[in-house]
């Protein structure tokens, strides 16, 4: 699959090793900085969706998507964990679910925080904010909702290896698990174009399914305008 990612911030809050690490399957190990472990909340826009040779389908193509995701290692590899995925395309949910075994969820996302959480699928600059909402509405799922605004305040500059904005970011596999086994899916893009950050938040509460509570200092948050990337079929981890 090819797919942009635009207007993306990563919010990433320090959290409990332990508690985390019996949120995972069976074959992962939770990966952590420092002896410190990460939570990552991941508003973005995808547009420009698309599988290999094939035309973009209508309602799948261009939707905003809220992840998230933990860091784990399996064999020594690297990776993305995602606890949940929320998107505004109800086609690109089941598809998802369906060949990527990832945790998609329905959800009705906002266009400006201003207009409430019955806005419009979308997002919006507002003097360099971004403004985001979402509402979960997947049938039995547990509720979660999200609501703020973030900007970038610094310019572009790739991490450099063994800094913790390197560990958070620069990661090209997913797993995710199947009936049947634990998967691997590759992706690939070019290194991220980081940007320092700032979000003020009036309602996050996207961790409730794991029982765990975003507390403390407001978190660590990195903007990236826009990457392209592209997303290979999940195999068997081996």
């Amino acid at each position: 699959m090819r797919m942009t990612w635009n207007e993306l911030a990563f919010l990433h809050w320090p959290v409990d090793a332990g508690a985390l690490a019996r949120l995972l399957p069976p074959g992962l190990a939770l990966d952590t900085f420092g002896g410190v472990a990460y939570l990552g909340v991941v508003p973005f826009e995808m547009a420009r969706t698309r599988f290999r040779f094939a035309p973009p389908l209508p309602t799948a193509t261009r939707f905003p998507e809220l992840n998230v995701r933990t860091y784990v290692t399996h064999c020594g590899r690297a990776g993305v964990w995602f606890f949940s995925l929320d998107a505004a395309s109800k086609l690109a949910v089941r598809g998802a679910r369906a060949t990527f075994h990832l945790p998609y969820l329905d959800a009705r996302m906002g266009l400006d925080a201003r207009m409430g959480l019955d806005a419009p699928m979308g997002l919006g600059r507002d003097g360099g904010w971004v403004r985001y909402s979402s509402v979960r509405t997947h049938r039995g799922a547990p509720s979660a909702r999200f609501a703020g605004r973030y900007r970038a305040t610094g310019a572009e500059s790739p991490s450099r290896p063994g800094t913790l904005e390197h560990f958070l970011t620069e990661r090209y596999c997913m797993y995710s698990q199947s009936p049947r086994a634990l998967l691997r899916g590759e992706i690939h893009h070019a290194p991220w174009p980081l940007r320092t950050g700032e979000a003020e938040l009036e309602e996050c509460d996207m961790t409730r399914i794991l029982g765990l509570d975003l507390v403390g200092p407001p978190p660590l948050v990195h903007v990236v305008d826009t990457l392209d990337v592209v997303a290979w079929w999940p195999v068997k981890a081996q």
